[in-house]
């Protein structure tokens, strides 16, 4: 087997990196900071954040996973959407890079597939069909508020076929059935609102059964009650499944919406309550297999996990739905100020484990 080396993972990274950085840029140009206007980046924002940075994630770890040099195809392509997407190029370019990454991601996941049988690559692997879609929508000229049920059915299900894989013994034989038949649902209501709009209560009931049941059978019920990693990570868990439920009721109660307050909520608390909080979850997991480095676990992780749950609160309920002065910005610019801290504190505890292994090495 090849084994890829931790630089050339980090490389892969770069891109990925870059996707979050653009991503928060275009966040404060939105919730109009006074900060450098930058031209298309609001305009492809959404879709370098999901399928450039999570998207380059996820295809990396389960590249690392499939441990085969085509692997490394998916997150090499995803990256490459990312920094075209910002080019100074036709758009074309970053959508078709965009499209032969997720359609490659696919193929790692039909590896993973014929090599175990498992219902969590199967459900994973619905994602990706979902991330393909979405790639190719954007690609066709659909604007991002139309595809935007499959790019939260990408990370829906990618996230919940890793709880599942992580899980296993807590969810009980059964769940692997259970979950792929909610999978199947979400998909096809992710389908429906795009060829009938008005079928859009359907997704967010699928939502909110599909993350119901998780919530309900994740350990992170019973480890929120533990101490210091174990703690956190159920507490980040939780908190992500209480965000997911807000999306999906905005859906279900309001049915499809392309701007406003409901719709900043909908997306938000996917891709920043949501998504976020599994990323903080999941880092001490997947970061240290990723570089092959641990991140040791630090009260500090803590403060932008606090700080990122109470500035959605402060820009969605405070600033969106009781629609008081100055909320909704001051929520947005903490929401970049979260994402900014725990990256940093992550970076931190990477680099600190880093130079003390050194210290010890004769």
């Amino acid at each position: 087997m090849t084994r890829a080396a931790a630089p050339h993972r980090v490389i892969l990274l770069v891109p990925g990196g870059l996707a979050l950085l653009a991503g928060l840029h275009a966040a404060l140009m939105l919730l109009q900071v006074p900060v450098p206007a930058v031209e298309r980046l609001p305009e492809v924002h959404g879709i370098i954040l999901v399928l450039g940075f999570v998207g380059t994630l996820i295809a990396l770890e389960r590249a690392i996973a499939l441990d085969r040099p085509l692997g490394f195809a998916a997150p090499a392509l995803l990256g490459a959407g990312v920094v075209l997407a910002l080019a100074p190029v036709p758009p074309a370019a970053g959508g078709t890079a965009f499209l032969g990454g997720s359609a490659a991601l696919v193929a790692v996941y039909h590896r993973l597939w014929l090599r175990q049988r498992d219902d969590a690559v199967l459900v994973q692997a619905l994602g990706a069909v979902l991330a393909v879609g979405a790639a190719g929508l954007w690609l066709g000229g659909v604007e991002v508020p139309v595809l935007l049920p499959w790019l939260v059915g990408f990370v829906i299900l990618t996230i919940a076929g890793e709880r599942l894989e992580l899980a296993r013994l807590a969810m009980g034989s059964g769940a692997g059935g259970t979950l792929v038949a909610l999978a199947g649902g979400l998909m096809a209501a992710v389908a429906a609102t795009l060829l009938w709009p008005a079928t859009t209560p359907l997704l967010g009931l699928a939502v909110v059964a599909l993350t119901g049941w998780l919530a309900h059978h994740d350990v992170a019920r019973r480890t929120i009650r533990g101490t210091g990693l174990v703690r956190f990570m159920a507490a980040a868990m939780l908190g992500g499944y209480a965000w997911l439920v807000v999306a999906g009721l905005v859906w279900l109660l309001r049915g499809q919406v392309l701007t406003g307050a409901a719709y900043d909520a909908a997306v938000h608390a996917v891709f920043l309550g949501f998504t976020l909080s599994m990323i903080m979850a999941h880092a001490p997991v997947i970061l240290p297999a990723v570089l092959r480095r641990p991140l040791p676990y630090h009260p500090l992780l803590w403060v932008p996990f606090a700080l990122l749950h109470a500035s959605l609160v402060v820009r969605l309920w405070l600033g969106g739905a009781l629609l008081l002065p100055g909320a909704w910005r001051a929520g947005g610019v903490t929401n970049v100020l979260a994402v900014l801290l725990f990256v940093g504190v992550a970076a931190w505890r990477v680099l600190s484990a880093r130079s003390r292994a050194d210290r010890r090495t004769p």
